[in-house]
């Protein structure tokens, strides 16, 4: 059984210094990382708060990713892809599914054609020129409605490798609208021809 919040929170305390501050993380002395170590600290840790806040969208009635369930770069009749705006890696996408679900309580009917769409947007996205990998992350912490993200790493930038993508997305200047929009519809348009559904032109999305 995991420890209990207090716990966690005695357990995590007992490492960090009189400020509440734990060590640098180890990630932090990859040269993959975007910080130096020297002057960087860690925040101090803070006691768990409960209950937690409620999530985006925990009412379907107040989730704007059921009011949008008919935009997308890409759609069929349980999925919606949308691109991403405002962001420095070079494409970055978000699937959802049209239904209001969360992954614990998706149909398997669901769950089989996440793992297979997901795939498929892969497949895709690292097809494009100029792409090495694309990365997929589910969260989960902000938004109750089911969101996967898919990041585009671009090809030969050694420091974007791995787990620290994000972050260097969120300092890397704005990638170029008209070249991200280019590369999401060839994305979309190979979703067409490998898995059916449709495209739409209405399908951008800011991070949220």
């Amino acid at each position: 059984m995991a420890l209990r919040p207090e716990e966690f929170y005695d357990h995590a305390r007992a490492a960090a210094d009189d400020e509440r501050r734990l060590p640098l993380a180890r990630m932090t002395g990859w040269d993959i990382s975007p910080f130096e170590q020297d002057g960087l600290r860690v925040a101090p840790l803070r006691p768990p708060v409960l209950p937690e806040p409620p999530r985006h969208g925990e009412d379907p009635s107040d989730c704007g990713s059921c009011r949008d369930r008919d935009e997308g770069i890409w759609l069929n009749d349980s999925w919606r892809l949308t691109r991403i705006t405002g962001v420095g890696v070079p494409l970055v996408l978000m699937l959802h599914p049209r239904e209001h679900h969360d992954m614990a309580d998706l149909p398997d009917t669901l769950a089989a054609e996440l793992g297979v769409l997901s795939t498929h947007i892969v497949r895709h996205v690292q097809a494009l020129p100029h792409i090495a990998r694309a990365h997929v992350y589910r969260i989960g912490d902000g938004g109750a409605h089911l969101h996967i993200w898919f990041f585009a790493r671009p090809v030969g930038q050694a420091q974007l490798y791995g787990s620290w993508l994000p972050v260097w997305d969120d300092l890397l200047p704005e990638y170029p609208t008209d070249v991200a929009d280019a590369d999401a519809s060839i994305v979309a348009d190979a979703l067409v021809a490998s898995l059916g559904g449709r495209r739409s032109a209405a399908g951008e999305a800011s991070p949220g």
